[in-house]
């Protein structure tokens, strides 16, 4: 991915959070192309190494860190084991997330705790202790990677819509809170995206003839609005969250 030079990350030392969806690899790549070192936080069974792997590849220093997302000792002490190994840290890339369907009258209450512990709850655990670090510097970039499922229902959903909305609301919020202390609060809202290969027999699929763009999404699609969110050139953008959905919205 070329990089413009205006969104260069050369010396920047980054956090993104894993899960298993296959994201983290492509995202923190695209952080690591760009200029960064980067501290992949997440469980043994997320994609962590995969992540680290990737970072190397672009010869950029990677550190994967066993994290418990939903336990706040554990997120300070990936905080504290990221400065510890890469000097600081300037960017926060929140990625982790699960999946999760199932009708609403079903959702048990252990099923809910668990989603939204995971989900919304790692946010603000990892925005916290990274919001400290960087409100003692009085710099940095915050990313929190959502779905478009903050502005638009869907059945089977209503846990990750009630998620979604908070990730929402809580970008706005912090970033007016944190705005004038330096620190850019900014969102992605993503569509349906995928890291498998598309097949002919995909395209036949009823959500991507429903979809503008014909197509899902790839992480890679994701990739330079993170770089760019992430860079000195979004000083004057704070606040928001960008849809980038194959044009899903567009139907709202």
């Amino acid at each position: 991915m070329p990089i413009p030079s205006e969104w260069d990350l050369t010396g920047k030392k980054a956090i993104i959070t894993a899960d298993s969806r296959g994201w983290t690899p492509y995202l923190a790549a695209a952080l690591a192309e760009a200029g960064a070192d980067v501290a992949v936080a997440g469980s043994e069974s997320s994609d962590m190494t995969e992540a680290a792997a990737a970072v190397e590849s672009h010869r950029r220093n990677a550190v994967a860190i066993p994290t418990d997302l939903t336990d706040s000792s554990s997120v300070q002490d990936m905080v504290t084991a990221t400065v510890e190994s890469l000097g600081g840290v300037d960017i926060l890339v929140n990625n982790a997330r699960a999946e999760f369907g199932k009708r609403f009258e079903n959702v048990s209450e252990d099923e809910w705790d668990k989603y939204m512990d995971f989900t919304f709850k790692s946010m603000f655990l990892t925005c916290q202790a990274v919001g400290s670090q960087m409100l003692d510097q009085g710099s940095g970039h915050i990313v929190n990677i959502g779905s478009g499922l903050s502005q638009r229902g869907l059945w089977n959903s209503v846990a990750v819509c009630a998620a979604q909305g908070a990730i929402h609301q809580m970008t706005s919020s912090l970033a007016l809170e944190w705005g004038r202390q330096g620190i850019r609060v900014n969102g992605v809202g993503a569509g349906w995206v995928t890291p498998e290969e598309p097949s002919e027999e995909d395209q036949r699929e009823l959500l991507v003839r429903y979809l503008p763009s014909r197509r899902k999404g790839h992480p890679n699609d994701l990739a330079a609005l993170v770089v760019y969110l992430s860079s000195d050139a979004c000083d004057f953008v704070t606040g928001q969250t960008i849809f980038i959905d194959g044009g899903a919205l567009a139907h709202a």
